[in-house]
């Protein structure tokens, strides 16, 4: 067992173009039975059974059951009970890479002009940031990607009014699921509250930094934001 329900084997392997025999690892989690009801639904051919890549300690195969694979070629030798972990946090970690380059136009740009290039790759990153963090102070339990937090939190009128040097934004969500939105905005108002309770009159880099403290605090139950390790250069 690989933890989340996820069986695996392994064995050596060495195609055509190799030049040595590489470790394979092959994972195996059955379909929820919702999801199994709707793939056996899509078949064209009327044919119910799912192809079974039977694991070496398989001892029965239902037939009624339906699995999801996930195939690794790895050099690593990491136990074979842990590598489907590794594997799901290196995913974890390169969806960010992905949702840039194909969500917020990190792709590349057309110019051949480098200062250019590097301002506009720069505002990306910053916009990236900040709208990361927002959706976090919004949704703590999950991240959400871009493609479906931005209609669903920018569909909203907006409107601020100016009072004892105070200034009030009322929103008025567009979007057809306006209760979850107004639970999620009910985070961020908690989150302002929470800096402008600890931190008003601190400087803006020590309200910033106490906003990120207590969205990570929602996140994973930290305090503080972990300390980042001396850098070589520092170290020497």
């Amino acid at each position: 067992m690989c933890g989340q329900g996820w069986q695996a084997s392994e064995d050596e392997l060495r195609l055509s173009g190799w030049s040595r025999a590489r470790r394979v690892v092959v994972l195996r989690r059955r379909i929820r039975n919702d999801l199994a009801l709707v793939t056996k639904a899509r078949g064209n051919d009327g044919h119910e059974e799912q192809l079974v890549l039977a694991l070496g300690h398989d001892d029965v195969q239902e037939t009624a059951q339906l699995w999801e694979y996930t195939v690794l070629a790895t050099n690593t030798q990491y136990d074979i009970a842990a590598i489907g972990q590794l594997y799901r946090d290196r995913c974890d970690c390169e969806n960010g890479f992905d949702e840039l380059k194909n969500q917020w136009g990190w792709g590349g740009f057309t110019t051949q002009d480098m200062h250019r290039s590097q301002l506009s790759a720069r505002a990306v990153a910053l916009v990236y940031n900040w709208w990361s963090w927002y959706v976090r102070a919004v949704n703590p339990q999950a991240r959400r990607e871009a493609l479906t937090s931005r209609p669903l939190l920018l569909a909203a009128v907006g409107r601020a009014t100016h009072s004892g040097n105070q200034t009030t934004l009322y929103l008025t969500p567009m979007h057809a699921e306006t209760g979850l939105i107004k639970s999620m905005l009910a985070n961020v108002q908690a989150a302002i509250r929470h800096v402008k309770a600890a931190a008003e009159q601190l400087p803006d880099l020590d309200r910033w930094r106490t906003l990120l403290a207590y969205i990570c605090h929602r996140i994973v139950g930290q305090n503080t934001l972990p300390t980042p390790p001396p850098s070589p250069t520092a170290a020497g």
